[in-house]
């Protein structure tokens, strides 16, 4: 698949990577000597690195900047603010014109040298190689303790089968990134859509490294955002919970109620105000959970229906990119 040719300017790129890049100044030169250089190690110039700037508040736009002025085959893409990690990678999708599309973040936790193993399985005829972490270097135990099992509460939710131990580090035909681009969905967990699309995926094992510099675009807030993101938008088993959960919870005020009359009528009173008081705050506290899940499902579809586009761009810059896609997709 290798080629020592640069391609016409109007020809489609052999491959395309993704990159979306927050707050990533401090390793935009690793970044790009490093992928450059796996890039060209098994497609020559025939490539393009598509950089998504999502709304970054140092000088990432800027490195981009020049970077794409430096090297023709950088395509740098400039949302209009922080739309998200997500968001950002399918800003990239949309701009990305090659035969083979690679998602890569830009901390180098993911080795780019992996595209190579990548490739040698889409050329065994698969449509998806996906990055599957064996270990994962300088996280912390309650990182790899929560991510363990986030991967294993997502499994037994969801619809169907999403990998375990992977993230949206992976290499995919041009096939599966036209049906990613078709869907319209704006709470978007990638690896989870690419998964529902199947054709054939295969797991590529690697060690993850450690952050090459700056600091995480994932603290624990936007992590637990991603997984209330990832179960909701793949499993409706929580609503189902809820229902059941209720039905328990009723009953149980059934039991209560038919044992406090029998006492009223045996004895007269019913002795106990502290347990009823914690009953009462058991079920309301039950009730509440059971509307807040059914409120996040709601939410989820009054925001959808608003039908705004899923991201803004602001500036694209190098390459030979087409037009913007019209503010993102719309459905």
């Amino acid at each position: 698949m290798g080629t020592d040719a640069t391609p016409p300017a109007d020809a489609p790129p052999k491959l395309s990577v993704v990159v979306p890049c927050y707050n990533e100044a401090l390793g935009l030169d690793a970044l790009d000597r490093r992928l450059n250089a796996a890039c060209a190690a098994r497609f020559g110039g025939d490539y393009e690195i598509v950089m998504v700037n999502d709304g970054s508040k140092d000088a990432t736009w800027e490195g981009i900047r020049r970077l794409a002025a430096a090297n023709p085959r950088i395509v740098g893409v400039d949302l209009s603010r922080n739309h998200g990690h997500q968001l950002a990678v399918t800003a990239g999708l949309q701009m990305a014109r090659g035969e083979l599309v690679l998602i890569i973040d830009a901390d180098l936790q993911d080795p780019p040298e992996v595209l190579g193993a990548m490739v040698d399985r889409i050329e065994e005829g698969y449509d998806v190689a996906y990055g599957q972490r064996i270990a994962r270097k300088g996280e912390s135990v309650f990182k790899r303790g929560t991510a363990s099992l986030f991967y294993k509460l997502l499994g037994k939710l969801a619809d169907h089968e999403i990998p375990l131990d992977t993230g949206d580090f992976r290499l995919m035909t041009r096939r599966v990134v036209d049906q990613l681009n078709a869907m319209p969905e704006r709470f978007r967990f990638i690896r989870g859509m690419v998964s529902w699309i199947g054709f054939a995926q295969v797991a590529v094992p690697y060690e993850r490294d450690a952050r090459f510099a700056g600091e995480t675009g994932y603290p624990l807030h936007k992590m637990i955002r991603l997984g209330i993101d990832a179960i909701t938008s793949f499993s409706t088993l929580p609503l189902r919970l809820a229902s059941l959960l209720g039905m328990v919870m009723g009953v149980f005020g059934m039991v209560l109620l038919i044992w406090a009359i029998s006492v009223y009528f045996a004895h007269g009173t019913v002795a106990g105000w502290t347990s009823t008081v914690a009953v009462v705050l058991i079920m309301g506290s039950v009730q509440l959970l059971i509307l807040g899940v059914f409120g996040d499902y709601i939410g989820r579809l009054y925001l959808e229906n608003k039908r705004r586009p899923l991201f803004i761009v602001r500036e694209v810059c190098g390459g030979t990119p087409p037009p913007p896609p019209s503010a993102a997709a719309r459905d």
